[in-house]
């Protein structure tokens, strides 16, 4: 089941169509490697260094009911994150996003996500446009509007989180 979820998400990733723009660094703090830019899950993947994404991904179980709900409406939804890969937070709960993600089947074509240095900053002007003073940020967006963001840790869970920001919107129609 791990390897079939984390196929899904590889052939998903495959098949958005998003522009990559990114560098490629080390962090003068811990010397982890730093994407700074935008780039796709597939990507990610690829850097031999990220062993915290396919362990975060295959170590992680949702919760069943929220991914329900998140099946019925998450797909609704753009989603942009904004993470540093030298940051102990983005690397704890990405591979959860990305996991809940594809067990969801959701549409990779409305998925985004950007790197940021230890300075919060792309290597364009996101960061700026999206207001980051933390990451990770996960950014929900509906009609060109932002229904709710998670930013740096979750409440309860990812799913859980996710599902709380779904339904406030959601009831706001």
């Amino acid at each position: 089941m791990r390897g079939i979820l984390l196929m899904a998400l590889l052939l998903m990733s495959m098949i958005t169509t998003a522009q990559t723009d990114y560098d490629v660094s080390t962090d003068k703090e811990n010397g982890n490697v730093v994407f700074k830019g935008q780039f796709t899950f597939n990507e990610l993947q690829k850097e031999p260094s990220f062993k915290w994404l396919e362990k975060g991904i295959n170590d992680y179980k949702p919760d069943v009911a929220d991914i329900e709900f998140l099946q019925q409406h998450l797909g609704n939804y753009s989603i942009v994150t904004v993470m540093g890969t030298w940051c102990e937070d983005s690397q704890l709960l990405v591979p959860k996003l990305l996991k809940v993600m594809g067990i969801v089947n959701y549409p990779m074509h409305e998925y985004t996500m950007y790197g940021v240095d230890r300075n919060k900053l792309t290597k364009f002007s996101e960061s700026k446009y999206y207001d980051i003073t933390r990451v990770p940020t996960f950014i929900l967006i509906r009609d060109n509007k932002e229904a709710g963001r998670i930013t740096e840790a979750v409440s309860k869970s990812i799913e859980a989180d996710l599902r709380a920001i779904l339904e406030k919107d959601i009831a706001k129609k």
